[in-house]
Order: structure tokens, then C-alpha cells, then sequence
């Protein structure tokens, strides 16, 4: 499937009536088994392949080059779309969120989201005026490259829970031109209500995170259209990964291998051939 091919399946995704899962992988593996049960598109995870890699889900650590080196991988793996965790566009000023759409899309990636977090814990979110004129920059990369922009709003992640400031700020990013909008962290299902009845755009919401249980059926009964799960999937790993590890270690036992996947289970997925 060309990029182009994909490219037009990710719209048609976020044209049609309802919901869909977007699943984060965090490597070509993870990849494979998600397509393999039939997930639609793929979001990549900075947290998640940060935690891989052996990083802290920090930009310093987790470049653009790697984050991007990471995203080819797994947008190889399939034939699915992939939309790729981009961070704050890996600078702080407009140019270099546009640099990084180009870069983005040059990967064979069809989407990506930026963020308005600034990365400094005693200023954690840019100005509303640069925010907007870093969107309005990614926006316009993104039109030459069919390239579908996600802006998001950070402030329920950053010990800001202001739902006006982040409705303002979803409708400016709107307005610039993103795609689709999101803001990780809600605190309720009436404030993604809130959230989706006041913007025109369509609309991401995250699950996985601590207290949020909300099904599909009801996400989209709330007017959501498209639900990711972040570095959660990853996290589930790592916590039956530590599980069976303190198994042996505090117990001398391995009771931990009944509930492993089959070595033929896994080598099925890795043998696939993409969709």
C-alpha cells in the first residue's frame, strides 16, 4: 500500500459515523500484532518507546531522530496508517514544528501530533499566541504533504486543569488548521462531552490512564471520534514483565509462564505478511 493509499484510509477513518481505537505500538513487533488483530491505524508512543530504549520519556533524551527512526520502523511493519506521538515538534519555535512535519512525513508516517507543553516544569505551556503560530505552521507543512496534523492541548497533564482555557485553546488550533484535536488528561466523561460539543473538529481522547474506564460505546456516545491508549499498552507490558521477574526473584518460583504467549503464537504475528 503507498503512503498516498494510507494516507486516504486514515481520512476515511475520521470521515465516518462513530468511533475507532487507535492502538500505540512502540516497536515493529508491537506493530505486527495489533495489525494482525485487525486494528485499523497505529499511533506511535514517545513514553512507550522511550521506556523500550531504556529512556525517561524526556525530549532530551528521546530525540526527534530516534523518535522518528522508531516511527519508520513501525510504519514498515504494517500496511496500516501510523500516525506518529511528535511531541512539542522537537523546538520551541514555529519553524521547527513545521521542519518536523516534513521530516514526519518523509518517513512514510501519515499524521502526527504537536503539542503546546514547553518542556520546563515552571512554565509548562507556551503562550496561547505561539501555540497557535506553531500550529499554523505544522498546519501548513502538513497540507503539502498529505499529512494529517493532531494539536494538542496539555494543560489537565501539567497541573493545569483549566477545561475553559483548554476548550480556547482546542478551537485556536482548530482555527489554524489542525485536523484533529486532543486533550490528553480529562478529568470526566462530561468534560470530553464539553470538549467535543465545542469544537468542529474531530476529536482524540486517551484511555489507559488512572481512573479513566470509559468504554468505546460511551466515548462515542460523548462525541468522540478517534481513542488512543498512549504509553499504556506498554505500561501493561512492563508490569506483567516486573510481575514475573519478582516471582522468581521473591519467590524462587515460575508460575509466571502459564499465562505466556506461545512462542508459535508470537512467531505467527512476526511471520505475517503486512495487510
Amino acid at each position: 500500500m503507498t503512503r498516498e493509499q494510507r494516507y486516504k484510509a486514515f481520512q476515511a477513518l475520521h470521515a465516518r459515523s462513530g468511533a475507532f481505537v487507535i492502538p500505540n505500538p512502540w516497536n515493529a513487533g508491537t506493530a505486527k500484532i495489533l495489525s494482525a488483530l485487525g486494528f485499523e491505524a497505529l499511533a506511535t508512543t514517545s513514553a512507550g518507546y522511550a521506556f523500550s530504549a531504556g529512556y525517561p520519556d524526556s525530549a532530551i533524551e528521546v530525540t526527534r531522530d530516534k523518535i522518528l527512526q522508531n516511527a519508520t520502523e513501525i510504519v514498515e511493519a504494517t500496511e496500516l496508517p501510523v500516525s506518529a506521538d511528535l511531541q512539542n515538534g522537537f523546538g520551541h519555535s514555529p519553524d521547527s514544528c513545521a521542519e518536523t512535519i516534513r521530516f514526519a512525513a518523509a518517513s512514510g508516517l501519515v499524521g502526527g501530533s504537536i503539542e503546546d507543553a514547553t518542556g520546563d516544569p515552571t512554565d509548562p505551556i507556551y503562550d496561547l499566541q505561539l501555540a497557535i503560530e506553531r500550529i499554523a505552521a505544522a498546519s501548513e507543512a502538513a497540507s503539502h504533504h498529505q499529512f494529517f496534523l493532531t494539536a494538542r492541548a496539555e494543560n489537565f497533564l501539567h497541573g493545569l486543569p483549566d477545561l475553559s482555557d483548554t476548550i480556547r485553546r482546542l478551537q485556536a488550533f482548530a482555527d489554524a488548521g489542525a485536523d484533529v484535536l486532543y486533550a490528553p488528561g480529562l478529568p470526566s466523561l462530561e468534560a470530553i462531552r464539553e470538549v467535543c460539543a465545542a469544537v468542529s473538529k474531530p476529536v482524540n481522547v486517551v484511555m489507559g490512564l488512572r481512573g479513566a474506564t470509559f468504554s468505546v460505546e460511551q466515548l462515542a456516545a460523548a462525541g468522540v471520534k478517534r481513542i488512543s491508549v498512549g504509553g499504556a499498552f506498554a505500561r501493561a507490558a512492563l508490569g506483567a514483565f516486573l510481575r514475573a521477574a519478582r516471582e522468581v526473584k521473591d519467590h524462587g518460583t515460575f508460575n509466571f509462564a502459564a499465562d505466556a504467549i506461545p512462542t508459535s503464537e508470537v512467531t505467527s504475528y512476526m511471520t505475517s505478511q503486512k495487510r
